[in-house]
């Protein structure tokens, strides 16, 4: 019942409107050349109710009637000196606003045909004989003041109707554009959830891959010194020693590192680029790495120039450099290498990272960038989710940079990539 409120004011207003119309006066002009016709018919009416206006002439009719147009009927006498009651009901009638006054003819001799035609030329409805019947007189009036209001009324319901169809367009207006409004907000919502989910997902996997190398190397040296520490000396304890505290330190940082960036993407999602020393970066990310290439006996090579400067967000610019790293070293057999070149090209630096792993064929290269549910693995069997190479895609294209692979069975890899350049 409540979804319909908005329409009772409408159905009251027309009610009450109804009530009005068919309480209205009736309004009848009298016109006739002699007192006594007038006092006669407004005495025989006068118990009805109507309201009378009374005129001696036609041209005193027609002052009345550019005063007034609101008449329900018009009494009018054919026989009137100077201006007779036809002339003045073709002069009536060629107002638009009175035009559908009803005109009924008082007449005492033009009865025959050729006169009563005339007469319904000129616009009458009616005629009454003089001298009339009260009773003929009364019951000819009811009917057209009876005409009147419904005719009014009729008017009345259909402007009562034109509104209602007004309102309820605006209605239906205003509720399109309340779908509408409210359909932008949930696109907007859900989208703002499926970026808030790809930021989760970006999170989750740069915590999986930059932290889960270093951990790993941890492990190891803490699983080494846990076993054969009665057989090291005090030398080797001492190196063991500042490689977990040097290790556990990196990881305690990258993961603060890690919580703010993830912050700043809640409260705004948009990378913050920076100028950075691209050879600076390189080391960190290859003084996280020594020991899981130390362990496979992997060269580890930075040949950046010092004076390469990019403008990136750090955190993405070293997430993409360990995740590439981290493969090349995954993928290269022991005693194998990797190599970090970079070189400026245009506005933009090209980074390359070079292993000499076991490479891989074209249909492997085609499905590096898929997407993450399908699973990545080398021609050595080692096996990868793939979410570290699309979360690379994703940071390099934030940056406005393109990454491609160069790769052979059996000769290595090459990933190059490109980040915007840091000109001053």
């Amino acid at each position: 019942m409540a979804k319909c409120r908005w329409f009772y004011p409408s159905l009251l207003k027309f009610k009450l409107n109804r009530r009005s119309v068919i309480s209205e006066t009736i309004k009848i002009l009298l016109v006739d050349d002699r007192e006594d016709n007038l006092m006669s018919m407004e005495v025989v009416l006068e118990k009805e109710g109507y309201s009378f206006s009374k005129a001696l002439s036609g041209k005193e009719a027609l002052k009345i009637l550019l005063k007034e147009d609101d008449f329900s009927l018009i009494l009018l006498d054919v026989k009137m000196p100077i201006m007779d009651g036809y002339e003045t009901a073709e002069l009536i009638y060629q107002r638009e606003k009175l035009k559908n006054i009803p005109i009924i003819f008082i007449t005492g001799q033009d009865y025959e045909e050729t006169n009563i035609f005339k007469g319904y030329q000129a616009g009458a409805v009616d005629y009454i004989r003089k001298p009339f019947n009260p009773q003929i007189l009364r019951s000819k009036v009811a009917v057209f003041a009876e005409l009147h209001k419904k005719n009014q009324l009729l008017k009345r319901t259909e402007e009562e109707l034109r509104k209602t169809n007004e309102d309820l367009l605006k209605l239906n207006q205003e509720l399109e554009s309340r779908v509408k409004e409210r359909t932008i907000e949930l696109e907007d919502l859900n989208k703002e959830l499926q970026d808030l989910n790809k930021s989760k997902d970006k999170i989750l996997s740069v915590i999986s891959h930059d932290l889960r190398n270093p951990f790993t190397a941890l492990l190891a040296s803490s699983e080494k010194l846990n076993r054969d520490f009665a057989k090291l000396k005090p030398a080797e304890l001492q190196n063991f020693s500042q490689i977990i505290y040097r290790t556990s330190k990196k990881i305690l940082d990258q993961l603060n590192e890690l919580v703010e960036w993830a912050k700043n993407q809640r409260e705004k999602p948009n990378f913050n680029p920076s100028k950075l020393q691209l050879i600076k970066g390189m080391n960190e990310s290859f003084e996280l790495l020594k020991n899981n290439a130390a362990h496979k006996e992997i060269k580890l090579e930075n040949k950046v120039s010092e004076d390469i400067y990019v403008n990136a967000d750090a955190l993405m610019l070293r997430s993409i450099l360990q995740n590439l790293i981290t493969n090349a070293i995954k993928f290269t057999p022991q005693g194998g290498s990797v190599i970090v070149t970079a070189e400026p090209t245009e506005s933009m630096v090209e980074v390359c990272v070079v292993d000499t792993g076991v490479g891989m064929d074209k249909d492997m290269k085609d499905r590096l960038f898929i997407e993450a549910s399908q699973s990545i693995s080398g021609t050595n069997n080692e096996q990868g989710s793939g979410l570290g190479l699309l979360l690379v895609r994703d940071f390099v294209i934030q940056h406005g940079g393109t990454i491609q692979v160069e790769s052979e069975v059996g000769k290595g890899t090459c990933f190059k990539f490109t980040v915007p350049a840091c000109l001053n």
